[in-house]
């Protein structure tokens, strides 16, 4: 099959996980045979942008008409069977649906968060969940200024929801929700229920896996409220020290300093900074429990698929992807979604005498459902259904 990949990817200062997973899907597209080529645009070349390039970023967020006009070249020259869209933002834009529009090719797409109905994708504000803009106008993340707390910055997504909702809904054969819970949502929000396929995240086999009762808790991630950091920190305060093992976080983010300083005042608390993959796949398969606190409605949950790999054990708030990742007292536990006492108590029971007996499910439940073997039969369903659908409809200039 030939495949072309549509991609705008993320700054490099902040690691993606997206950006990995596109990654991982074109090596195993082609690992399996398939001719796979890519369309890229990186978020890091708008530093190296004059002035006026920079200006008028915002202006294409919703439509970029020499994007289109590119894509459609390259679709035409290469004839692929179909293509697949990860991130539009900000630089590729919507108009890549109409360029496959253009030249007959069907389209899927991966959505990794909620950005169809949602301007910023996280269906989180101040602190808490919203869904305000859910079934209805992005209107009100403009008014909040729900992306960087701004609502100038806000005001390109906003219109791009606004105005190319229906021709993502209507242009795209088959998505790709990255989980049961993420497409319940989607579906409420009027998406078309025929178009949404369940194809979870996968993980390569690290090849290493925790041999004993692990050294340590262990939070991997993006160090922000929204990942539940503040949540872990309060959590942690309540279980005193009592648990005999550290807690070790990973990552950086907005919290770095406020993490650094408080893990420097405990004897019972080590920050690493930022760990390359192979440090990352070490940690995990040392630890007790990996702690996956989040306060939002994760779409997925990378991380606790890469504990599940490992035979080690997630704490993770019963809500959103987490509830069909995590099997209750089976393959780890779940806690009360933003309640630093229920995760606190989930911490002191994961590390009772089931905690070995949950690692062993969890790499049971891994060799079932998330493995690169699962991730590609999925793949290729959605794109044989999307081709067998035939072309997408016209399109408007």
């Amino acid at each position: 099959m030939k495949v072309l990949v549509v991609h705008n990817r993320y700054r490099s200062e902040q690691p993606s996980g997206e950006n990995n997973v596109v990654d991982q899907e074109v090596e195993l597209l082609a690992a399996a045979g398939h001719d796979v080529s890519l369309f890229e645009r990186r978020s890091d070349d708008i530093e190296t942008m004059s002035l006026a390039g920079k200006a008028t970023v915002p202006l294409r967020v919703p439509w970029n008409r020499a994007v289109r006009t590119e894509v459609a070249t390259r679709l035409r020259a290469r004839r692929p069977d179909v293509v697949h869209i990860h991130n539009t933002f900000p630089l590729l834009s919507p108009s890549v649906l109409a360029a496959c529009a253009d030249t007959g090719v069907p389209a899927v797409a991966t959505l990794h968060n909620y950005t169809m109905i949602c301007p910023p994708g996280t269906l989180y504000r101040n602190g808490r969940l919203c869904t305000e803009c859910v079934g209805t106008t992005p209107f009100p993340a403009l008014r909040h200024g729900c992306y960087r707390n701004s609502r100038l910055a806000t005001a390109p997504m906003a219109v791009n929801v606004a105005v190319n909702r229906r021709r993502w809904w209507s242009g795209v054969k088959r998505f790709f929700c990255i989980s049961g819970a993420q497409r319940e949502i989607l579906v409420r929000a009027g998406m078309p229920a025929s178009r949404l396929m369940v194809k979870h995240n996968f993980v390569n086999d690290p090849g290493v896996r925790r041999e004993g009762a692990g050294e340590h808790i262990l939070f991997l991630g993006r160090l922000t409220a929204e990942k539940g950091v503040k949540l872990l920190m309060a959590a942690w305060e309540i279980c005193g020290g009592e648990l005999g093992v550290p807690l070790v976080l990973a990552g950086t983010g907005p919290m770095r300093d406020e993490v650094e300083n408080w893990a420097r005042h405990r004897d019972d608390v080590r920050y690493l900074g930022l760990r390359n993959k192979t440090e990352c796949q070490g940690l995990i398969a040392r630890a007790v429990a990996v702690a996956a606190p989040s306060t939002w409605l994760e779409a997925f949950g990378l991380v606790v698929v890469e504990a599940m790999a490992a035979g080690v054990p997630t704490v993770a708030p019963a809500h959103g992807a987490f509830t069909e990742l995590v099997e209750d007292g089976v393959t780890g536990l779940l806690h009360r979604p933003g309640d630093a006492a229920s995760l606190a108590d989930g911490l002191r029971r994961v590390r009772s005498d089931s905690n070995r007996a949950m690692g062993v499910a969890a790499r049971r439940r891994y060799e079932r459902d998330f493995t690169p073997a699962v991730g590609l039969a999925r793949l290729i369903e959605g794109y044989e259904a999307a081709i067998a659908e035939g072309s997408p409809g016209g399109s408007r200039s």
